[in-house]
């Protein structure tokens, strides 16, 4: 019933490069990032900070807020006294305002894109093509959302039945750091669209661009307290979020070990959950596929963003007669991804996000060789020349000769990292593909439509691609099954989300 959306939006006559008061890409300028509370930028309470590293140069480039229970307490205090009047507006009124969102962001686009790339070491050219555009398209859905949500009647010989969707109140929202305002807006607005009021923590990995959106919010009027931006620590930040009493609902994208912790403690209190969580996603590869396509898409999949994306696919499986060929071809297209300088057109493959995951990242690597596995190609760390010689740069990794059971291929990795593994038949590749204790994703590449049938239908995942992968329409339902999470995003399934039903029953 939604106006149909894509993952990207086409958006031109950009200029190359914005430069704002505080910021600008390649300077050594030193930014100040501060919370969103009742309207207003404040620093912590506390007065404590944290630094913010550029990972393309393992350079400190910004501080944020260390906050705790503190300032959450005081966001929730300010969400509980915008929610009346924010949920009492017409779903057209509250359109206009994340439509304005959009418009704000749309407005900053290069500033937004720059930001996206210095905070995560994501290539300038993707987070113009996908992360920027996906965040205006997030606000304008949900803000078309806002206005076409209904509810249901049930009709009785001596009766009707009507369904009241009512906004919860305070939403708890939590995003993580590979896709930072993609993210962090796909679960804002929906919260905001169903007339609740939100308490949001971005990762203090990435902040930038959630405090660019607090300015927005700032520049266009958004009614104080609406939607709030807590800087800091999960495990202060987002643990006071999580155990707040009068925060209703808790959207959280993130690692599997952190949902479990977020479930033990939300569940008690018997707050609603959306967990979306790891992944370890299968792309399987049969003798009839479209070979080329086949090839330069399973790449993309593999290496996008670095391969620090939940839906990426680390485990290909190619049927044993196409196996040799492929590997052949897949290697080849591998090694001329060009990896360095994010703000450098032609870069591929940026910088991964933190020395920590860098060097898990690495770790997983040399696990793989004590595990009989052979490098294909990469397996490096990699030092750029120039700006970047100091940053977190590892080759696109490709590895074959694992057994499906090893660590290698059960563990989520999160970075430019996949196996190789041959197949014989449909039975001994679901077999593989189900071994894993998650269950995101998974694409499948063949011309035959009952065999791609079969094999979703037995698939163990939430998304399933045949013949394309991250190819997304905002209506659909998105999430996972076993540790990749419960709940559903998107659609009508985030409205319904951050709203509860009551049903009245009207006798004639």
């Amino acid at each position: 019933m939604f106006p149909k959306q894509t993952i990207r939006i086409f958006i031109s006559k950009f200029q190359d490069a914005i430069v704002t008061k505080n910021f600008s890409v390649g300077l050594a300028t030193m930014f100040k990032i501060q919370n969103y509370i009742n309207g207003k930028l404040q620093n912590a309470l506390s007065g404590s900070e944290i630094n913010s590293i550029e990972p393309a140069t393992a350079h400190t480039f910004a501080t944020i807020p260390k906050s705790n229970e503190s300032d959450v307490a005081a966001a929730v205090l300010a969400a509980k006294n915008a929610f009346p009047a924010w949920s009492k507006l017409s779903g057209e009124q509250r359109m206009m305002y994340l439509m304005k969102m959009a418009d704000g962001i749309e407005k900053r686009f290069d500033e937004f894109a720059e930001a996206e790339s210095k905070d995560s070491g994501k290539p300038l050219s993707l987070a113009k093509s996908v992360d920027i555009p996906r965040a205006i398209s997030n606000f304008r859905f949900f803000a078309s959302a806002a206005q076409q949500f209904s509810s249901e009647s049930h009709a009785m010989p001596d009766a009707i039945n009507f369904t009241l969707r009512q906004p919860i109140g305070v939403a708890g929202c939590i995003s993580p750091w590979n896709l930072p305002i993609y993210l962090f807006s796909w679960k804002i607005a929906p919260a905001l669209a169903t007339g609740n009021c939100v308490v949001a923590k971005p990762s203090e990995i990435t902040p930038f661009t959630a405090f660019l959106l607090s300015q927005v919010c700032i520049e266009i009027g958004l009614p104080a307290g609406v939607l709030n931006i807590i800087h800091g620590l999960g495990n202060e930040v987002g643990q006071a979020i999580v155990e707040h009493s009068e925060i209703k609902a808790i959207s959280f994208t993130g690692g599997t070990i952190t949902g479990k912790r977020i479930a033990s403690i939300a569940a008690p209190m018997f707050k609603k959950l959306s967990l979306e969580l790891g992944g370890k996603n299968p792309t399987i590869v049969f003798d009839d596929c479209d070979f080329e396509n086949t090839v330069s898409n399973v790449v993309r999949a593999s290496f996008s963003n670095q391969g620090e994306i939940c839906l990426c696919g680390s485990r290909i499986f190619v049927e044993e007669s196409l196996y040799e060929k492929f590997k052949t071809a897949f290697v080849a297209e591998v090694q001329k991804l060009k990896v360095g300088d994010p703000l450098e057109a032609d870069t591929k493959l940026g910088a991964i996000v933190s020395q920590q995951h860098f060097e898990k990242i690495l770790s997983y690597i040399e696990l793989s060789k004590t595990e009989g596995g052979k490098i294909l190609c990469g397996g490096n760390a990699l030092k750029p020349e120039g700006r970047c010689a100091n940053g977190y740069f590892i080759e696109p990794t490709v590895i074959e000769n694992l057994p499906h059971t090893c660590r290698t291929q059960q563990e989520e990795i999160f970075g430019p990292v996949t196996v190789l593994t041959p197949f014989k038949n449909e039975s001994e590749v679901l077999e593989m593909a189900n071994s894993v204790p998650y269950g995101l994703a998974c694409s499948v590449w063949t011309n035959n439509i009952s065999k791609a049938n079969r094999i979703a239908e037995k698939i163990e995942a939430g998304v399933v691609w045949i013949n394309c992968w991250l190819h997304r329409d905002l209506r659909t339902p998105f999430g996972g099954i076993k540790q990749s999470g419960i709940g559903r995003e998107g659609g009508m399934e985030a409205m319904r989300f951050f709203t509860e039903a009551k049903n009245v029953c009207i006798k004639y």
